[in-house]
């Protein structure tokens, strides 16, 4: 007995460390491959010779495939510190998103998918009611519908929804549980609430096509109170209302989501096998699909919202390779990604792949743009800077892993297959 034991306990010890290996990454310096930037790319030189006031942070994360297919990663940082404090704007999104459908998956109740009618009601005066949704094609709004314009355009009322419907509780201990523990989302987005109103969570039914309830959520809240307990403080000034306060603004109930974990939640949609069980999020094959596909999307290609193409062009929310200026992206390009701006903070994270040149590879950034150091005075070098900055860092790294030899090429079929032109979720 004890000889049959020994053995077996071996095993799930070593592929216990082997799992942690593959989850918990070893950065490489990321300044050495930098150091080679020349003034082809000036905003980019221009940044890295003085990163400090624009609080740069870059995870870079080179894919090798083996004769398998699978892949293995290599992680570059710059700058990168969890325990830096940046305002992480639309990039909480991407994981409440990603916890709708691990919700979802979750209630095994039948008639109940993405794209069943979430009907959400108003238990208080301050709380609103989201009945109908004339973009979508049933006219009604759904799990599906929401994180589509999260993804496209980074609508914030979707955002606001699924938030509604997970709560705090839900939201932040499901992020701990999978590793994620820089990170921490307390209040809905654009909307002035204070952080009691935020514990509390609207009443949500979710309905069949013939307006028959399948399941309801009553009005909720939590008593527990996530904040920033290093009580995070930005910038030199802020304006309030019209008027200045000479202090720094207090971000100790704002949301936060380290870049670590913001690359992390990413890589987790892009590879799940390449993290443990618990530290995946547990999505539907056909769920996961929904979000490639719409991670990917561009507004001009998207027929229920649909988007006019000079007020979303393609690179509307594509800033890594191609953010500034409005432009079309080459259709060999795809990109895996969500962003995030606000107070000065301009975020992206992505998974860019050519299918043409079959090249793949990770980039995520935050670059703090915001010379004078005052909060919400719109003065913000968003253009001039920031954007720029992340087109030039893309194409940088996009042309070192053109011309990086690799063993084996990726097989790519599934990214083709995803985002096909029309292609159905499966």
């Amino acid at each position: 007995m004890q000889k049959t034991l020994l053995p077996l306990l071996l095993l799930n010890l070593l592929l216990s460390a082997n799992a942690k290996a593959t989850s918990e990454a070893q950065y490489q310096p990321l300044q050495p491959l930098l150091s080679q930037v020349t003034n082809q790319h000036p905003i980019l030189q221009q940044v890295l010779a003085n990163p400090e006031p624009y609080r740069l942070q870059i995870i870079y994360t080179r894919i090798d495939r083996d004769t398998d297919n699978n892949p293995n990663l290599t992680y570059y940082q710059f700058g990168l510190d969890d325990n830096r404090y940046f305002y992480p704007a639309s990039t909480v999104k991407l994981p409440i998103a990603l916890l709708a459908l691990e919700w979802l998956a979750e209630q095994n109740v039948a008639g109940l998918n993405a794209d069943t009618t979430m009907l959400t009601d108003a238990a208080t005066d301050w709380q609103t009611a989201q009945a109908t949704d004339p973009t979508s094609a049933s006219g009604f709004p759904s799990i599906a519908q929401y994180i589509k314009k999260i993804l496209l355009v980074s609508d914030n009322d979707g955002s606001n929804r699924l938030y509604e419907l997970l709560g705090q509780d839900f939201i932040n201990q499901r992020l701990t549980a999978k590793g994620l523990g820089h990170s921490l989302i307390n209040h809905r987005l654009s909307v002035p609430l204070t952080a009691e109103q935020n514990r509390q969570f609207n009443p949500v039914r979710f309905v069949d096509t013939n307006g028959k309830l399948i399941l309801a959520l009553p009005a909720r809240s939590t008593n527990q109170q996530y904040i920033n307990k290093d009580k995070p403080a930005l910038g030199r000034v802020y304006i309030s209302g019209k008027e200045l306060i000479n202090s720094p603004m207090d971000f100790t109930d704002k949301n936060r989501l380290s870049l670590t974990d913001f690359d992390g939640a990413i890589k987790r949609v892009i590879f799940p096998q390449l993290f443990t069980e618990n530290e995946r999020f547990k999505l539907r094959p056909e769920d996961r699909s929904l979000v490639l596909r719409y991670m990917a999307m561009l507004p001009p290609d998207s027929t229920n919202p649909l988007y006019d193409a000079k007020q979303y062009p393609d690179n509307y929310s594509k800033f890594l390779l191609f953010g500034g200026k409005a432009q079309q992206i080459p259709e060999y390009i795809r990109i895996f990604n969500k962003t995030g701006w606000a107070y000065g903070h301009i975020i992206d994270g992505a998974y860019i792949v050519d299918l043409q040149q079959e090249i793949e590879f990770f980039v995520t950034a935050v670059i703090y743009a915001n010379e004078n150091d005052t909060l919400n005075d719109d003065q913000y070098q968003t253009d001039e800077v920031a954007l720029p900055f992340l087109r030039q860092l893309g194409e940088y790294l996009y042309q070192h892993e053109l011309q990086r030899p690799r063993k084996y090429k990726p097989d790519l079929s599934e990214v083709s297959r995803v985002t096909a032109s029309g292609a159905e979720i499966e």
